[in-house]
């Protein structure tokens, strides 16, 4: 018996949730869903990885379904707002499989992709549609679409939206729905300025926060090692190496800072034999799409990202986080390495501090509570990286060039982006992967050990001394 049947659902969504394998909602489902078939507007801080893309849709397609009404030429009856295409694809994939037995339509519409389609499927209407800000105001304008006739708007991530600029664009949206509506606005943290925005689309809200804000996943064991800038690749392609060969690594994250800094980490490791691919901004649609699709397969164990994927992409099975840069936003570090320890498995996450990083990490401790155990080099470290295969200046460039030609034509649907969004500081990647994975995939097997590459010197004391961590009620 599906518990599910308890929150009142109608009987095809308790289908489609059986045929998913979905039992038992988890917090914010619960807390959210009774509120939510009410009416009410929502106001929820919950991180990826809760289950508040069910919490929303459940509800959302119940409603929908009691007031059945015919699709209406270039309009659509729900509207979902996501920060990158990744998490806006994941997001109507997901609400597809919820909706199987429902007649329901559910549309996705990004940049990076040719408009005239999307043109063309909205001009029959659609029930729900689940878009990016900036290709969404782009459709607005070509008269592509209208928002009249929305009857429940989504803002789902609200604090990466205004860390990517989206602050204008969210503002001119908001002009453009009906006052009469049902609202719901999601974010992993709630500081002033995402409390401002939330007041602009929603109003007297039932709140839902399924866990403190800034805690870091309880299951993920947090190492850092201090290493000079230019000894992190030997030390990240060592640790990988020996890890994913002898087992106690599947699938690994690295984050980086910089774009050009991911495509440098990926010709490094591919030198030594480390099969690796980058998703960024410079990225066409296609190799975003093809590197995504072979780290969820498993054909490439390691995926290097910049920050915008770090909510994005939610893969099971992905075994550690390596930071190879620590970001310079502390909020940022939780969502890095909220992408392990997924669906109630372990997780482990690395970080590689410089000496000009360490006011970051002052800043992380300070944020999460957490002091990360301190994990040396490896003794015969120097030895170790002497001997490992350089990439030529010519291979590192490579990537570059490849991005320059492939680029072109998607310039005009990125400079429409670039423009409804304005001046921002961190530009960002969108990329669609297949949906959310499910429930499952591989578990971190031997993971939550140190990987052989971090040396063995500082090994199970530190280790029990890094289990200190805040209480969360988090899924």
């Amino acid at each position: 018996m599906s518990f599910f049947s308890e929150l009142g659902l109608a009987e095809p969504i308790l289908r489609a949730l059986e045929a998913k394998g979905y039992n038992d909602p988890t917090p914010i489902q619960r807390q959210s869903i009774p509120a939510l078939l009410e009416g009410r507007d929502l106001l929820g801080i919950a991180q990826t990885g809760t289950g508040k893309t069910a919490a929303f849709s459940l509800p959302s397609l119940h409603r929908l379904a009691a007031d059945p009404k015919p699709r209406a030429p270039r309009s659509c009856r729900m509207l979902v707002l996501s920060p990158t295409r990744e998490l806006a694809a994941q997001i109507a994939d997901n609400m597809v499989g919820y909706a199987k037995f429902l007649n329901m339509s559910v549309m996705t519409v990004f940049g990076g992709v040719p408009v005239g389609k999307q043109i063309s499927a909205l001009g029959r209407g659609v029930d729900i549609l689940v878009a990016t800000p900036g290709r969404l105001l782009d459709l607005i304008e070509q008269r592509a679409l209208v928002l009249d006739k929305v009857e429940i708007f989504v803002l789902d991530e609200a604090d990466q939206m205004m860390d990517l600029g989206f602050i204008k664009p969210l503002t001119r949206i908001a002009g453009l729905l009906p006052r009469q509506r049902q609202s719901l606005f999601f974010s992993a943290t709630m500081p002033d300025a995402i409390a401002q925005l939330g007041k602009r689309f929603i109003t007297d809200p039932v709140k839902v926060e399924v866990a403190p804000q800034a805690t870091t996943a309880a299951r993920v064991d947090q190492y850092v090692t201090h290493v000079d800038q230019k000894e992190k690749q030997a030390l990240l392609t060592i640790t990988l190496k020996k890890g994913l060969e002898s087992g106690e690594l599947e699938s690994c994250l690295v984050f980086t800072r910089t774009k050009h800094g991911a495509d440098k980490v990926v010709r490094s490791l591919v030198a030594a034999g480390v099969e690796a691919a980058a998703i960024h901004g410079n990225k066409s649609q296609a190799q975003r799409t093809r590197a995504l699709d072979g780290f969820r397969a498993g054909r490439v164990p390691v995926l290097v990202a910049t920050d915008i994927a770090a909510r994005g992409i939610d893969v099971p099975g992905v075994s550690a986080v390596f930071n190879f840069e620590l970001p310079n936003v502390a909020e940022q570090y939780v969502h890095r390495i909220g992408r392990t320890a997924r669906a109630g498995k372990g997780g482990l996450a690395i970080s590689y501090v410089a000496g000009d990083e360490r006011p970051f990490l002052r800043d992380i401790v300070k944020l999460t509570g957490v002091t990360p155990a301190a994990i040396a080099l490896p003794k015969d470290f120097i030895e170790q990286a002497a001997k490992l295969p350089k990439a030529s200046a010519k291979q590192l460039g490579a990537e570059h060039s490849d991005d320059n030609r492939s680029g072109g034509g998607n310039r005009r649907s990125r400079d429409a982006e670039r423009k409804a969004r304005g001046p921002r500081r961190h530009p960002g990647v969108e990329v669609r992967p297949r949906g959310e994975g499910g429930r499952g995939g591989s578990g971190s097997g031997g993971g939550r050990g140190r990987p052989q590459g971090q040396g063995g010197g500082q090994g199970g004391g530190q280790r029990q001394q890094s289990r200190s961590r805040p209480q969360t009620t988090s899924a």
